[in-house]
């Protein structure tokens, strides 16, 4: 896979790393892009005053954008998210010479690679944590059917199951969009953002229920999910996964301009497939202590996030009531019903998850 390295010409100790970054993508085995090596990894360096996009030409290009400060910001999250979002990136890289290099994720994942060693030392350590995201598959495309049964037009149980789970969690305050994007980007940057991540906006957590052998509600990507409403526009039925278009297949009633589902579809259908006895799964950015968790924090919407998720889970004594935590990211339970799981959880919910 290839690697390119543009943008801003680096200053300061910035300039140290950025050189040191081309031999450390070598020993990770990239390779620099020419018209042989598909491009896979972009490391963008911006400006952090006015961070400017690189534009992808495929959704399957990572781009990381890296730039330099003087000292530890005091909220690392506030620092590395409103350049992440302008610069259209996937991830963001605040370096802070003598402290490392804070990433910060679309997913409000915020932690610290030190500076220990040599820049060379360092420079691996950030390539050591991006190569494997910018290896990841993301299945995010939605094919839309008008072939909801209409019986199920105005929803079910299970629907008003979900979106009385919906009002819960926002209840408890577990739905956090961390900055209006709205706020940062303009309106061609913010549909730019959608095509690319498949969001239908940023408000955090998703919840299912399953509704036969083969079939799911879910969440809508981007609602409000304490105000969930329409079937078919906040609340979706996925009837199947077309593994070699990777796209997640939805039953829609007609006359009901659909959102996209959730990206977390893919994570959801890989555990109703494996897992019979699942009848209902919650993802929220909270954690619960002792929890198996996964070593990599794969971007929300991909296969390898799915498979990790989905390992850890065949692992529990009981996977259909089982807790698994998702590293610098939040938790994924699961349970007979969203009531009996939120009944599990909440007593022992942390709203801060660790990052590591």
């Amino acid at each position: 896979m290839g690697f390119v390295i543009v943008g801003t010409e680096p200053q300061g100790p910035l300039a140290g790393l950025v050189a040191a970054l081309p031999a450390a993508l070598a020993r990770a085995a990239f390779e620099p892009a020419s018209g042989e090596v598909e491009t896979s990894l972009v490391v963008n360096v911006v400006d952090r005053e006015a961070a400017r996009p690189f534009r992808r030409r495929s959704r399957g290009t990572f781009v990381a954008a890296l730039h330099g400060l003087d000292a530890a910001p005091a909220d690392p999250l506030r620092e590395g998210y409103p350049i992440l979002v302008r610069a259209l990136a996937n991830v963001s890289l605040t370096y802070v010479a003598g402290d490392g290099v804070w990433f910060t994720t679309l997913e409000r994942g915020s932690y610290l690679v030190p500076e220990t060693g040599t820049t060379a030392q360092l420079a691996d350590a950030v390539v050591a944590r991006l190569a494997p995201l910018a290896r990841s598959h993301l299945v995010i495309d939605n094919e839309f059917l008008p072939d909801l049964e209409p019986e199920l037009w105005d929803g079910d149980e299970q629907t008003a199951s979900l979106i009385a789970a919906g009002r819960a969690l926002d209840g408890l305050g577990l739905l956090p969009a961390p900055f209006p994007v709205e706020e940062l980007v303009g309106e061609r940057d913010l549909r730019h953002i959608k095509r690319l991540y498949g969001l239908g906006g940023l408000s955090y957590g998703n919840l299912s229920a399953r509704k036969d052998a083969t079939r799911f509600w879910m969440s809508a990507s981007g609602v409000d999910k304490g105000k969930l409403e329409t079937i078919g526009r906040d609340v979706l039925l996925v009837s199947a996964y077309d593994r070699a278009a990777q796209r997640i297949v939805l039953s829609v009633p007609p006359g009901v301009e659909p959102r996209r589902v959730s990206v977390d579809a893919i994570e959801h259908w890989k555990i109703y497939m494996e897992h019979p006895d699942v009848g209902a799964i919650l993802h929220i950015h909270a954690w619960v202590e002792g929890v198996p968790a996964t070593e990599v924090n794969y971007p929300c919407g991909t296969e390898e996030l799915a498979a990790d998720v989905a390992r850890l889970l065949a692992a529990e004594p009981d996977p259909a009531h089982a807790i698994i935590g998702l590293r610098n990211h939040g938790i994924t339970a699961t349970g007979a019903t969203l009531e009996e799981i939120l009944e599990r959880i909440t007593p022992s919910l942390l709203p801060q998850v660790p990052m590591t």
